[in-house]
């Protein structure tokens, strides 16, 4: 009876390892034309009237496509307990 316990363990930590493991696509953050395209397609999506539609495509069509990515300052971690005040804040 133990030998049939350890295999039925054995097989399904095997199963649920397999399972964690594989067939997950990487994650990865959109490109900047995958965006404006995700948005054109949600537009087309929402059911809008000809000219609110006509009018938000508008909007995105002028938008810049290739937006500068948000990059980190050089200062590195601020701690808020050590910084010091300014005299406009003080109360």
């Amino acid at each position: 009876m133990n030998r049939l316990l350890a295999l039925a363990l054995v097989f399904s930590v095997a199963f649920v390892s397999g399972c964690a493991a594989g067939n997950h696509p990487e994650l990865r953050p959109y490109t900047a034309e995958e965006t404006h395209q995700l948005a054109l397609e949600d537009l087309n999506r929402r059911g809008l009237s000809y000219d609110d539609y006509q009018a938000r495509k508008a909007q995105l069509m002028a938008e810049p496509q290739m937006q500068q990515a948000h990059e980190f300052d050089t200062r590195g971690e601020v701690n808020a307990e050590i910084s010091t005040p300014s005299k406009a804040r003080q109360g």
